[in-house]
């Protein structure tokens, strides 16, 4: 149900507010909808991106369906059916044609734009607030993931630096900074990929906080159940998240072999200031660079739910439930593509356990 008009103002009350469409989001109404609940009546999904494909719209050009790690079938509509197969295609077109597609066929009528700007708690309801209007509702599912919280660290001489810096987020292809001297920073495989991309057209330099592991092995189904777990432990304790490259290590590809055989993965440890002409260590060692890309991850984007109070001093969130996507606090919050359920294939997974567990819950009057 996409309408752009900024004058439409929407009022309603619901069971549920899923908030989010991207694979969690979409999972979860996928599931809710087979339990029975009628989309736009007994539960509706807010979506702020101006059309479907979650974050994966916004994803660099050169980031192909071969140079994906994985797209993950959607409950119920495989990507394959939708001939999603051809390796060229990039991802920021055959992800968002296929999420368009799901929507249409399951009539999980997604509101959109509409970028919420708070969730209060109304004793048995929640309040949900957004640009196109406010709806109440009995429980919430939380599917905003991290695209709108990149994180850049905060380093002395940050502002000084006379260069371009950006965000992972903010990179379109390497040709911009040929003749340029670009420093990555960050260990994850986002920045392996851009290193690899960037080291092709121009001179890189590359430095993470801690050594790169590299993961020889196939990443089987055993490898991901136990990276999954570590994840959960953290959230279920109240931790913040740890990042999925620190539990899983990074995947040795053709093009990482490529990498290192062109020298290109010289990794340096993480410099202790930035200057204006580019970087220096604690030993007194300096690099000048003209561009610092920060490959240095996102955080949940969770501001809106700042009212409700869920986080612990840690900072992270108590969370409970089979899955670990229901808020210890307030049973009647869900999040889904949130810790262990941040991959494609966990937000699936967390969809159908969010919705099931949620419903369960109101269902017996505990909400």
């Amino acid at each position: 149900m996409s309408d752009p008009s900024p004058a439409l103002r929407v009022v309603l009350k619901t069971r549920v507010v899923v908030i989010g469409a991207g694979q969690a989001g979409l999972s979860s109404a996928y599931h809710l909808k087979q339990m029975g609940l009628m989309p736009g009546r007994d539960f509706i999904v807010l979506d702020q991106a101006p059309a479907p494909g979650g974050a994966w719209q916004y994803r660099w050009p050169s980031l192909t369906l071969s140079t994906v790690n994985r797209v993950h079938d959607l409950p119920g509509l495989s990507f394959a059916e939708l001939g999603g197969g051809d390796d060229s295609v990039q991802a920021a077109v055959a992800v968002p044609r296929y999420f368009a597609a799901y929507e249409e066929r399951f009539g999980l009528n997604v509101l959109r734009p509409a970028a919420v700007s708070v969730v209060c708690d109304r004793g048995a309801r929640l309040r949900v607030e957004s640009d196109r209007g406010v709806s109440s509702a009995e429980g919430l599912i939380n599917a905003t993931g991290t695209w709108e919280k990149p994180f850049i660290p905060d380093y002395p001489g940050k502002d000084l630096f006379t260069g371009r810096q950006l965000h992972t987020r903010d990179y379109r292809n390497a040709a911009e900074f040929a003749g340029q001297h670009v420093l990555v920073v960050g260990g994850g495989i986002s920045a392996i990929q851009l290193l690899d991309e960037i080291s092709q057209v121009t001179q890189t330099s590359w430095v993470t906080r801690t050594p790169p592991r590299f993961r020889d092995g196939p990443f089987d189904a055993d490898a991901g159940r136990a990276a999954v777990a570590l994840v959960e432990e953290r959230v279920r304790q109240g931790l913040p998240p740890g990042s999925v490259v620190s539990v899983t290590g990074l995947p040795v590809t053709p093009a990482i072999e490529a990498a290192r055989a062109r020298g290109v993965l010289n990794r340096q440890p993480m410099f202790d200031e930035i200057t204006p002409t580019g970087v220096r260590w604690a030993d007194g060692k300096t690099l000048d660079v003209d561009v610092i890309l920060w490959c240095t991850g996102f955080r949940s984007a969770l501001d809106h739910l700042a009212p409700l109070q869920l986080r612990e001093p840690s900072g992270g969130i108590v969370m409970s439930g089979r899955l670990a996507t229901q808020v210890e606090r307030d049973k009647r919050i869900h999040l889904v593509g949130y810790g262990p359920s941040a991959s494609t294939i966990g937000a699936n997974r967390a969809g159908s356990a969010a919705a099931k567990e949620l419903m369960a819950f109101l269902d017996s009057g505990s909400g």
